[in-house]
């Protein structure tokens, strides 16, 4: 089968690699109908995380069940599932808690199982799946039906940015009336503000420089749009909120600039709700949350534990999350798919099998 796999810096290869077969009871084979880039993938495309041999990549996808272990009863052979980014047993008391990404044998696309078996990355062909009981979510329409309705890239997003964007706002607090302020205009972004407005927030205000990604900000919900950065960034909210500040702030970018752009644009006593992946030195001022009165929670999603409560409002249509998706390819151009990312010639790339 034809996956992608990453040599190193800004060297991301379509290449042939065999194909998945049932390791333990536990596991499922599912055939890949569409996957993506995601921008964490491009931390390791870049060199800032350091790609020591080469292996498979990507971890967002959905895809139909080809194979199931004896063990495995959640799903059938033939029905359409997403995958959570991040796969989990179902049963520990993280995940019993709600938070299966920090699961007590959580296991990643691209690495290697609790058995020491080697698990495919999402960007291919095919992909077997440990944890299987837990971690596929059949979605309860045939592949036809999804193909018909449009719905793979909706469904698509539930894998991690929208799930993401939904964690930040729920870390955060959101909740009825709150006036929040989004950090970051990329995918995880974008699924942010469309979280925030789920949830009740009554002005969302979208720190965005991009024009096409600003006008999907205002499409998902955002009130407002302001472009400045760092000791701007304060008066330009304070400005458009009559001299105040947000009461939440979503964190979904990951350097120590946008963290300190979220905690300086949020009230005393205000939330900050973060998301995005650590890269570039974020650190928290103690002193800072201490003196303000600020509270930060978050960090990384569990895409398995916000699916189930998204896919109705993505089902009947009341949320598009796939809009983020401004590019599709084929696998076999995996290479282009990285680049345009890379170059901010698209925000979020759906790659075809």
């Amino acid at each position: 089968m034809l996956a992608a796999v990453i040599h190193g810096a800004r060297d991301v290869r379509a290449e042939e690699r065999p194909d998945p077969v049932l390791r333990t009871p536990h596991d499922a084979v599912v055939r890949v109908v569409a996957a993506c880039v995601c921008g964490s993938d491009l931390w390791p495309y870049r060199g800032v995380t350091p790609t020591r041999e080469p292996h498979p990549i990507g971890h967002e996808l959905v895809g139909v069940v080809e194979e199931l272990g004896a063990e495995v009863t959640s799903a059938q052979v033939g029905d359409f599932v997403i995958l959570p980014f991040s796969l989990s047993c179902g049963r520990c008391q993280s995940c019993r808690a709600g938070f299966p990404a920090a699961c007590d044998v959580v296991t990643f696309f691209g690495s290697t199982d609790r058995d020491g078996h080697p698990v495919d990355g999402a960007q291919g062909q095919k992909v077997r799946i440990p944890l299987a009981q837990h971690s596929l979510f059949p979605v309860g329409l045939s592949e036809q039906e999804v193909e018909a309705r449009g719905l793979v890239p909706h469904l698509l997003a539930l894998a991690d940015v929208m799930s993401t964007g939904m964690h930040a706002a729920v870390s955060a607090g959101v909740r009825e009336g709150d006036v929040v302020a989004v950090v970051g205009d990329g995918a995880v972004g974008l699924s942010g503000v469309i979280a925030a407005k789920l949830l009740g927030a009554a002005r969302i205000v979208a720190m965005s420089r991009h024009q096409d990604r600003t006008a999907l900000a205002r499409a998902f919900g955002a009130t407002d749009v302001v472009a400045e950065r760092g000791p701007d960034a304060p008066a330009a909210i304070r400005a458009l909120l009559d001299g105040n500040l947000a009461d939440a702030a979503l964190e979904c970018v990951g350097t120590q600039e946008s963290m300190a752009q979220a905690l300086a644009v949020v009230r005393g006593g205000g939330r900050i709700g973060f998301v995005g992946v650590p890269n570039g030195g974020p650190e928290l001022p103690v002193r800072e949350l201490f003196s303000r009165n600020l509270t930060v929670g978050g960090g990384m999603a569990s895409a398995r534990r916000y699916m189930a409560e998204l896919l109705p409002h993505v089902l009947s249509g009341a949320i598009e999350p796939g809009r983020v998706f401004d590019l599709t390819l084929p696998l076999a151009e995996i290479a282009e798919a990285y680049a345009a990312m890379d170059e901010r010639r698209a925000t979020k790339v759906l790659v075809r099998p």
